[in-house]
């Protein structure tokens, strides 16, 4: 119904820059929020950055002023900008799409993306 696609890990040393970008597709019409998690090594998965489709957005208090995250309703992507980078930023992150609205199915869903690996060292 719906698939998440991310690029843009990746080997970062510190202090650098990343750009992690994901597309949705599949039949939607609308995707009520869209976020990046991660997951180190043997830790949960945590929320780092999400935005509503109105544009609300909240992030973890790791990364605020070092990440943003941005989207585009009309083609369905959502980036997300990190900066300054540390080596505790070092995991997968996944792309999240929060109740997908998809053409001819009632209700929303929700998908994830496989993962892109980010890996901050020098």
């Amino acid at each position: 119904q719906v698939q998440l696609a991310e690029s843009g890990g990746g080997l970062v040393q510190p202090g650098g820059s990343l750009k992690l970008s994901c597309i949705a597709s599949g039949s939607i019409y609308k995707i009520y929020a869209m976020a990046w998690y991660r997951q180190a090594p043997g830790l949960q998965r945590e929320l780092v950055a999400r935005m509503t489709y109105g544009g609300t957005t909240n992030y973890t208090d790791s990364v605020k002023g070092r990440a943003s995250i941005s989207r585009d309703n009309a083609k369905n992507t959502v980036d997300l900008q990190m900066n300054d980078l540390k080596p505790e930023d070092t995991a997968v992150y996944y792309c999240n799409a929060e109740r997908a609205f998809v053409y001819y199915i009632e209700d929303p869903v929700d998908a994830w993306g496989p993962g892109t690996l980010v890996t901050v060292a020098s």
